[in-house]
């Protein structure tokens, strides 16, 4: 049973959502990603194995990629977070979803926004050259259908330019 009594407000937290900066009420319990799907309607995250498993909740936090099903909301307080929706600008992709669609890196696209954020996460760590580097980075992002070939075809190609562009809307 909780102490915390059934009307408490929650904590006051204040972050910047794929380039907007938000203030939000949230409970002390309430993950990053039920906070994304439930309450701000950002469905592009999704939610796989609740477990940190799968990766198909990641995302980028102040640029690194964190698994949103275990991350606490409240944690983010001044963070930058961008999901699959703030990669884009307006409606020009950016060069790694355009890849993405080139290699045909997604068959269901259940796991492709996780593998996308990862992959941009991956990209501003700069560990990663070589395709063998690539697929040992990106591991903790599965994909249900088996479409990894593509998938690394795709990072693989994009890769050089993510890293000179910088960030997820460069």
């Amino acid at each position: 049973m909780s102490d915390t009594p059934p009307d408490y407000p929650g904590q006051a937290i204040c972050l910047t959502l794929n380039g907007a900066p938000r203030q939000l009420l949230v409970q002390p319990w309430l993950t990053l990603l039920d906070l994304l799907r439930d309450q701000l309607d950002l469905i592009g995250t999704k939610k796989g194995c609740d477990h940190g498993q799968c990766g198909a909740c990641t995302v980028l936090r102040n640029g690194r990629r964190v698994n949103a099903c275990l991350t606490l909301a409240i944690m983010c307080d001044g963070d930058e977070l961008t999901t699959i929706e703030g990669v884009a600008q307006g409606e020009t992709l950016h060069p790694l979803q355009q890849a993405f669609i080139r290699h045909d890196a997604f068959q269901c696209g259940y796991c492709t926004p996780g593998q996308i954020c990862s992959a941009l996460g991956m990209a501003a760590e700069g560990r990663a050259h070589s395709r063998a580097e690539i697929k040992e980075a990106m591991s903790g992002n599965l994909c249900r259908c088996g479409a990894y070939g593509n998938i690394l075809d795709a990072v693989e190609e994009a890769l050089p330019l993510m890293q000179t562009q910088g960030g997820p809307r460069s």
